[in-house]
């Protein structure tokens, strides 16, 4: 069993500070950073498979990938795969946004980088693209975690919504969230503003529901 209570000096600290501060009278959010977040991981406080982001300083639990969401990304990723030579792709791999939110984009297109971030996950200025594939989660991903990759400065989201069979690009991000956004016809081909040798048919972003 893993002893919780060498959780973190320094949080035990913040923690004390926080409950001897004259706020602390009412009941109130606690915001937990990236680096705390990390500590309970390496505590083995959640399971290997467990499907956890952290935004805004909230732990978010994501339900299971099913098939569709699974198969779709596997089909927009190979010709992204095939096609990007100008930088580093990742298939649902963290990014740190500020202190308290890290991430997983089902897709992510990042700056070549010789040591692939080995070094530390990717920050908004190493992103060139994100894809988020939305089927139960539509209302989240583009409710809450398009306007936080808005408010970092992330170039480019596109989301596709499984459900209705229509891809949304954002460009433009600012505090407020991407000053447009575009729903290209399914006879289109897109490319991203950073990465425009890379180019998608809009039509073959999406596979039947129907099994065989």
């Amino acid at each position: 069993m893993h002893d919780v209570s060498a959780f973190d000096q320094t949080t035990t600290a913040s923690a004390g500070a926080i409950i001897g501060s004259p706020e602390s009278v009412a009941p109130h959010r606690y915001r937990l950073t990236v680096a705390e977040y990390h500590r309970l991981h390496e505590l083995g406080v959640f399971d290997e498979d467990s499907r956890i982001e952290l935004i805004e300083g909230d732990l978010i639990a994501m339900p299971p990938i099913g098939s569709q969401h699974a198969g779709h990304l596997d089909r927009i990723a190979q010709p992204i795969f095939r096609q990007t030579t100008q930088g580093i792709v990742r298939v649902q791999s963290p990014i740190k946004l500020g202190d308290h939110s890290e991430p997983q984009p089902d897709l992510t297109i990042l700056r070549y980088r010789e040591d692939f971030y080995t070094g530390a996950h990717p920050t908004p200025s190493d992103v060139m693209l994100i894809i988020e594939i939305a089927d139960s989660t539509l209302h989240y991903d583009r409710d809450t975690k398009i306007p936080l990759y808005a408010k970092a400065g992330i170039p480019e989201v596109w989301l596709l919504d499984l459900t209705s069979q229509q891809i949304a690009v954002y460009r433009r991000p600012s505090a407020d969230g991407y000053r447009t956004i575009q729903f290209p016809a399914p006879e289109e081909r897109i490319s991203p503003v950073l990465l425009p040798e890379l180019t998608l048919s809009i039509a073959d972003l999406f596979l039947s529901r129907e099994p065989g």
